[in-house]
């Protein structure tokens, strides 16, 4: 029986992943890549899927990120409620959005999306925490209530993502120290951090205030 174009493509895609699974010290499993067009411009789209448990993780990459030199890159944590529902509780949403707004105005660059809702505690307890948040506590004091730490989220899976694309050096849009010290403690070259920080509103006021207090956030505010 001849093979179909679509039984091929399967099992061209199965033996590349079990040739990654071979290799020792890999978090991430390379799956497939795609042209995904956006507002902003035309990215390519590359998943893997995390070994310890099968998270899909993605990362958008523009222009040549291959050639050596800096890459303007975005490691951003998913945030249904701030990146798909536009909740103005946090700032999540908008600076995704300004990221690749940025990287598709310099014409080049990367940005990791990492599937671990709610500094890592899932939707669920994200939706806890907004309900003790109603009651008087901050972000941190939220989780802490629930049996969690402040921050769980992880940075080592970026490693195998930039590896894959070629990216040997970082021009880090972020405000948070933690992300910046974590990546190059695990290898990651950084060898900028460019601000990014989004104007605030009266909903999100206490918790911005929360991340620069508590959290060490690089945060400028109007006092």
């Amino acid at each position: 029986m001849q093979s179909t174009p679509d039984a091929a493509l399967a099992s061209e895609s199965g033996s590349a992943l079990a040739a990654q699974q071979a290799k020792p010290g890999v978090l991430l499993d390379y799956v497939s890549s795609s042209r995904l067009p956006t507002p902003w411009a035309v990215f390519q789209i590359h998943v893997f899927v995390e070994r310890s448990n099968q998270k899909e993780h993605v990362l958008l990459t523009l222009g040549d990120v291959a050639d050596g030199h800096p890459v303007l890159a975005r490691v951003h944590s998913e945030c249904l409620t701030g990146d798909a529902l536009f909740s103005l509780r946090c700032d999540c949403g908008p600076q995704l959005q300004l990221a690749l707004e940025r990287i598709a105005t310099a014409g080049r660059g990367a940005l990791m999306y990492l599937r671990q809702e709610g500094r890592g505690i899932g939707l669920v307890n994200k939706i806890r925490a907004y309900k003790l948040q109603d009651q008087g506590a901050d972000t941190v004091e939220a989780n802490e209530k629930l049996g969690f730490p402040a921050d769980m989220r992880r940075y080592d899976i970026c490693k195998d993502m930039l590896e894959h694309v070629g990216i040997q050096k970082l021009r880090l849009m972020t405000n948070n120290p933690r992300k910046v010290k974590t990546l190059q403690d695990i290898g990651i070259d950084v060898v900028e951090r460019v601000p990014h920080q989004i104007e605030g509103n009266p909903f999100n006021e206490a918790y911005l205030n929360t991340k620069r207090l508590r959290l060490g956030h690089w945060l400028e505010t109007d006092e």
